[in-house]
């Protein structure tokens, strides 16, 4: 303590990043500062402090700071460190799953839309698309409404031949070169302001192609034309008449009981209410310095839209200013006290305290089952370090084929998915467990002590799927490769015995042990991991095998179908005018690879 007082006192005054370190030198926060020395100073020196900050300030043992030329530029420094230390006590989006939008390749000649999760340059999005509107649906609505493609069928000089979607009137077939560029171009503008909040003609379009279909007796066409404007209807009900109809918002409220905290988000796009969620979170600063950072990682995934609103404890300039920066558009953020804003602002804020009320149990079971049960394995197992990152290894293979191994990665007993790595097994002949076992453990200790660490950090604790048999081969890889200050165990499925390297006899805990069901998901999960590996690769091979036997089927058109399809499984359940779609295919081969499906497989 002696030390961290001597470096309070020699704090600048320059804006920067300050990284918190506990006993074992892990990162457990990192914060952001428009003056160093007051900020840092506050968590040691204040006297009010959160059940949290106190918590926190009690584990820390060491501390360091970088300064900044600004505060935008600490924002992002911040941003950048919490993903990747994931440290224990900030803000971690850990269920941030990506929200569905509909993707139009605007820089192609004919532009597909299609459904992404992924934002990349190039493409334009409209969404996303949530709480009860299925992206699915509206990518329909415009596939009906509208007749552009939705496939991603490369188009050339050479026209190829139409599929379904053409015969049923849902495409123009530009494959085909049945549709001039200009009026194809004319459908993909009238859609996209669809997409945009501009209803237009479109619910006239589709209920004259349902009476159409209905007069024809094409029931099933016109019964999926009438579910089209039920969903229409749906969506036209969310919207918001006191906003502007092209407005696109989010809007965010922060809600804490000083221990645990959530972040009620709202979405508008176009002026409709797309949907709402709501995010658990741990911090351990300030108000408006967490919803700062929740943003930084928030918007690492989503679309920026025009507006950001927010509470007044929030700097808005600063965030302004990091949007500017960090993405290159202007963000209006705003904290507004009235109006149609601020009523938006006090329903995210039910949304997030009427949920944090409801899962504060959830919450603390959750720790219980995450944090407390590494404490505790540390306790029972006398590891030699807090096993913050563990890493669990499994072999898959039948009979010593397509050979494949996993690793998975928890963080504080919680997957950690980015982090997983898959390994083809080079070395070993024949279904060899141990050595394979081995050759991976080779490859991954291997990174330690050069420049790949950054990516793939020391583990704490390395946990084996086996019994004695292979933690001693593991074993003798640690001793090969040098490696110390690691702990390594292994956990034996017939009865769930524990195996350590300091301990003769195996270790075995009550099945409700929060400890040992913490070991099984990682074991579980290293499991599965390895397991739809293996399927993958072997359904490939076999995939390649089983189409060249089929008459017509070359080596380019094997390429085709297996870029298109993946798996044997997927082509066969696939329908023929999905499969004629393939370039190359056609039709007549389409029915050829349906037929020998059903006769021989």
């Amino acid at each position: 303590m002696d030390e961290i007082r001597e470096k309070l006192k020699l704090l600048p005054e320059n804006p920067g990043v300050y990284v918190m370190l506990d006993k074992d030198g892990n990162v457990i926060y990192v914060g952001k500062a428009r003056v160093l020395k007051n900020r840092v100073r506050q968590y040691f020196h204040s006297s009010v402090k959160t059940e949290k900050v106190a918590a926190m300030v009690a584990c820390i043992a060491d501390f360091y700071y970088i300064i900044t030329k600004s505060e935008i530029d600490a924002l992002a420094l911040e941003n950048n460190l919490i993903k990747k230390y994931k440290p224990k006590y900030n803000i971690l989006l850990k269920d941030d799953k990506t929200y569905p939008y509909v993707k139009v390749t605007v820089s192609e000649r004919y532009p597909a839309f299609s459904l992404s999760r992924k934002l990349q340059k190039g493409s334009k999005y409209f969404g996303p698309y949530m709480g009860g509107v299925r992206v699915k649906d509206v990518l329909e609505i415009v596939n009906t409404a509208f007749g552009v493609r939705t496939c991603s069928t490369a188009i050339g000089e050479k026209p190829k031949k139409p599929c379904l979607n053409y015969h049923i009137h849902r495409c123009g077939a530009p494959c085909a070169h049945l549709i001039s560029e200009e009026e194809y171009r004319e459908r993909v503008q009238a859609a996209m302001r669809f997409l945009s909040g501009e209803e237009g003609d479109v619910e006239e379009r589709l209920r004259e192609r349902m009476e159409r279909y209905a007069a024809n007796e094409e029931f099933e066409l016109a019964l999926d034309c009438r579910n089209k404007l039920e969903m229409l209807s749906k969506i036209a009900l969310r919207r918001i008449t006191a906003l502007k109809r092209d407005l696109d918002a989010d809007v965010f409220a922060y809600m804490s009981n000083k221990m645990y905290a959530a972040v009620g988000v709202l979405i508008i796009r176009g002026g409709i209410m797309q949907g709402a969620r709501t995010y658990a979170v741990e911090n351990a600063s300030q108000d408006g310095e967490a919803v700062a950072s929740f943003l930084a990682q928030y918007y690492a995934k989503q679309q920026l839209p025009e507006e950001v609103v927010v509470q007044e404890c929030c700097e808005t300039e600063l965030l302004e200013g990091f949007f500017r920066e960090q993405y290159g558009k202007s963000v209006s953020v705003l904290a507004p006290k009235q109006g149609v804003r601020r009523q938006l602002l006090e329903m995210a804020e039910k949304n997030a305290a009427e949920y944090l009320d409801k899962v504060i149990d959830k919450i603390r079971h959750r720790e219980d089952m995450t944090v407390n049960a590494c404490r505790r394995l540390q306790e029972v197992l006398g590891l030699a370090r807090y096993p913050r990152r563990m890493e669990c290894y499994d072999i898959s293979n039948i009979s010593g084929v397509d050979k494949v191994g996993s690793m998975v990665v928890f963080i504080d007993g919680e997957p950690d998915r980015s982090s997983y790595r898959r390994f083809r097994i080079k070395t070993v002949e024949g279904a060899d467990d141990f050595a394979s076992l081995q050759e991976v453990l080779g490859r991954r200790l291997a990174k330690l002590g050069t420049e790949e660490e950054e990516r793939f950090a020391k583990p704490d604790l390395v946990v084996i799927d086996g019994g004695k048999g292979q933690l001693s081969a593991v074993e003798e890889v640690f001793r090969r490769a040098g490696v110390e200050g690691v702990d390594l165990i292994s956990l034996a499925k017939r009865e769930e015995e524990i195996f350590t390297l300091n301990a003769k006899e195996s270790v075995l805990l009550d099945k409700r042990d929060y400890c040992l069901r913490m070991l099984q998901r990682l074991r579980d999960e290293a499991h599965r991991f390895a397991v739809t590996y293996f399927r993958n690769i072997h359904s490939k091979r076999t995939l390649t095998s089983v189409l060249t036997e089929i008459p017509g089927v070359g080596k380019i058109k094997r390429k085709a179908l297996l870029e298109r399809f993946g798996t044997i499984d997927r082509l066969m359940r696939a329908p023929q005018g999905e499969i004629a779609a393939v370039s190359g295919i056609g039709e007549s081969l389409a029915a050829v690879i349906k037929k020998y499906f059903e006769e021989e497989l």
